[in-house]
């Protein structure tokens, strides 16, 4: 059985990445390997994805730098992580680029400052269009990160 010393860092990294990127389980990116004569435990897959996965999510972000569109569509919703409810807010772009997300306990105005400064951070980025939801913490989170300088639209859809 080959451990992790044997194989080169960036292959260890595509691993990871057609982990995250194509939804595959553990169990069957092992299979997938053996199929290509490599023996890893679905454990070290795992091992190394806890390893790797922050500085992927890192690079990622690089890759985003100044590449979001100036009209960005924000959303929420209610989801469980590891057994707790809490809302991922979401910024996507006209084209469908992520822009950024924000993870929160609370659904408020501090929770949507957050997301829309991580995103210009992210990005570079400053939105010229923003189309939210008709929930009443939009408004003046808008209003707080941007000023005045974008035009707020909303939309139930």
């Amino acid at each position: 059985m080959l451990n992790r010393f044997q194989l080169p860092t960036d292959v260890v990294f595509l691993i990871v990445l057609w982990r995250l990127r194509m939804k595959l389980s553990l169990r069957d990116l092992a299979e997938i390997l053996l199929l290509r004569g490599l023996v890893f435990s679905h454990e070290a897959i795992r091992d190394w994805e806890a390893k790797l996965a922050l500085l992927l999510t890192d690079a990622l972000r690089q890759r985003r730098k100044g590449k979001a569109g100036r009209s960005w569509y924000v959303d929420e919703t209610y989801i469980k992580v590891a057994g707790q409810w809490q809302y991922l807010y979401r910024a996507i772009d006209r084209d469908g680029n992520l822009v950024d997300i924000y993870l929160s306990e609370t659904r408020d105005q501090e929770a949507a400052e957050a997301l829309f400064r991580s995103a210009v951070a992210v990005t570079g980025t400053t939105p010229d269009k923003v189309t939210t939801d008709k929930h009443a913490s939009y408004p003046p989170a808008l209003d707080e990160v941007f000023c005045d300088d974008l035009e707020h639209r909303t939309s139930k859809y």
